[in-house]
């Protein structure tokens, strides 16, 4: 049985970007945060967009969580801040244990609906999560294929409206 499973943000600081390169979506996010700590910028609570899961000392599991406002949704209806979910990654030797299933609960504890681009070869696991494709729209999702989760009461946008 796995331990108690705890989501919790992280901390901009040295200590979180050394762990951040163990993942394979480590990137240009990661890279800015660097270069705001190095300037100074940055105080240790700054706040992060980025939230994980230790077991033990070591982060096993992370995500970017960016609430994106309204007036920007092209989404859901009725029109509504909601999260834009992303690098989801658990550690290749975490996997299977809970772990990304946390964080997507935790993301859907906010009670937004929920935007995300995932991966190839992930879609089973976003479709157990509750997700579904977005009706794709050329001009808005470009070359993504966004999947979408919604709370009770919203709706996807028509498209063709």
């Amino acid at each position: 049985m796995m331990t108690t499973t705890k989501v919790q943000p992280l901390l901009v600081n040295y200590k979180t970007l050394e762990e951040f390169k163990r993942f394979k979506e480590y990137g240009n996010q990661e890279l800015t945060m660097l270069e705001d700590l190095e300037s100074n910028i940055v105080e240790n609570d700054s706040e992060s967009p980025f939230f994980g899961i230790y077991y033990g000392s070591a982060l096993v599991a992370r995500m970017s969580l960016y609430r994106v406002k309204a007036k920007y949704d092209n989404y859901f209806q009725p029109p509504q801040d909601y999260l834009e979910l992303w690098k989801l990654e658990v550690l290749p030797d975490y996997r299977g244990q809970g772990f990304g299933k946390a964080l997507v609960e935790f993301a859907k504890s906010f009670n937004l609906p929920i935007k995300t681009n995932p991966r190839i070869n992930s879609h089973d696991f976003w479709e157990k999560m509750g997700f579904q494709k977005a009706h794709y729209d050329v001009e808005r999702d470009l070359s993504e294929n966004p999947l979408i989760w919604m709370p009770t009461g919203v709706e996807e946008r028509d498209v063709n409206a």
